[in-house]
């Protein structure tokens, strides 16, 4: 019986390793996509030490650096940024307002889906906590690294806060500022009170009364970390991405705001029948980001369909595109749902802006990431042909330099 059983079986083939680029490069394309809404016909993009050093049209390669030529449909773009994603994580969140969570607490370098998105053409990560309210912040990765230090590229990139049209979600951001001003009087009392203390500590001349009235050096009281996060938004170290779902919701957030001034963007979860459009104008006037699926909706009660990032994008709003789901697959999706509704009507450079250097610039890492420009991290893309096509395939996929999926041939 064992020799049967010896030729049925078939040995697993070994995983082949993606052969290294050299530390110097230079690839020449027809067609290169920026990410900056610019296409640059007859390409070179010349790359050094993960960095890209310069790009631009009929550049001249000095002599001794290796070339890469592609072929005349291939197209080179940035690598893909997803700004609002839990792929890779599975921690569950709490409800109710915890804003000093952190979602790279939760990061597992090893999670099989990395890979999977590298493959995609996906190079940049905003992994948010989970949870209702204001679960906490997001941190900004790439899909590869041996660690959790290795991954990251930013932390505190954003404060996720949810919003409903309900007391309690509205008493959750407002009330985070007033606990921010509670805390701020209450050290300020303290403070206060140190230095009238030290002020007739100051003015006593007899010494052993003066021991006595030594009130030590200042401490301060013990820290709020609920006031310290709506400290830092006030003053600009950290953002928000506000999350609704209505009209009603966004108009029950512009009041929780009130007259506090701080850096927010807005996220609007799709729903084949939704109401948003009613606050569009009021959104772009705002100049806030919007975070949304590339979907077409249905005006509510009707069979009508509404392009709704179009219409954002039309009304002048900066425009964020995630895939529908956040799967694998749906990333392996992303592009060809991107290029549906560009076919119905989104301007072709505002929608390779949307998955690239839009995203990029709400997570705060558009001066490393995001687009094709000197200086930048060489994360990139090669594609079969037009990058919002469903039959374009990924030719190959290159993390700060490195050949991470498929292949480039001298």
């Amino acid at each position: 019986m064992l020799i049967p059983l010896l030729l049925a079986w078939t040995p697993t083939p070994v995983p082949q390793e993606v052969p290294d680029l050299p530390d110097l490069y230079a690839l020449k394309a027809f067609t290169l996509e920026t990410g900056t809404g610019e296409v640059l016909k007859h390409a070179v993009l010349l790359v050094e030490g993960g960095k890209i050093i310069t790009v631009g049209e009929d550049l001249v390669v000095e002599r001794g650096i290796p070339v890469y030529e592609l072929g005349p449909d291939q197209v080179i773009m940035p690598g893909l940024v997803n700004a609002y994603t839990r792929l890779g994580v599975t921690g569950t969140g709490q409800s109710g307002a915890r804003p000093w969570q952190r979602a790279s607490d939760e990061l597992y370098p090893a999670a099989s889906e990395y890979a999977k998105v590298r493959e995609a053409g996906v190079t940049t990560l905003g992994h948010y906590p989970s949870g209702n309210g204001i679960p906490g912040r997001s941190v900004v990765v790439k899909p590869m690294g041996g660690s959790v230090a290795a991954m990251i590229l930013k932390d505190d990139a954003y404060l996720k806060v949810i919003m409903s049209s309900s007391k309690s979600a509205k008493a959750a951001l407002s009330g985070g500022f007033k606990n921010a001003d509670a805390w701020i009087e209450k050290e300020a009392k303290n403070k206060a009170k140190w230095e009238k203390a030290k002020e007739k500590f100051d003015k006593e001349d007899d010494e052993e009364k003066k021991k006595k009235l030594d009130p030590g050096p200042y401490k301060p009281i013990d820290e709020d970390r609920k006031a310290a996060s709506f400290m830092q938004l006030r003053d600009g170290s950290l953002k928000a991405l506000i999350s609704v779902r209505t009209a009603g919701d966004y108009l029950h957030l512009i009041d929780a705001i009130g007259e506090e001034e701080f850096s927010w963007d807005l996220r609007v979860v799709m729903t084949r029948d939704m109401n948003i459009y009613h606050v569009i104008d009021k959104v772009a006037k705002s100049g806030r980001r919007v975070v949304l699926e590339p979907e077409i909706s249905l005006h509510p009660g009707t069979m009508r369909q509404r392009n709704l990032p179009a219409e954002f994008a039309r009304a002048g709003t900066p425009l964020v595109l995630v895939p529908r789901t956040d799967s694998v697959s749906g990333h392996e999706a992303w592009r060809r749902h991107v290029g549906e509704i560009v076919a119905s009507g989104l301007e072709r450079s505002v929608a390779m802006r949307a998955i690239t250097l839009e995203p990029a610039a709400l997570l705060g890492v558009d001066d490393r990431v995001g687009s094709l420009e000197a200086g930048k991290d060489a994360n990139f893309v090669i594609l079969s042909g037009d990058p919002f096509e469903p039959g374009t395939q990924v030719d190959a996929v290159i993390l700060e330099g490195e050949l991470v999926s498929g292949e480039v041939n001298l």
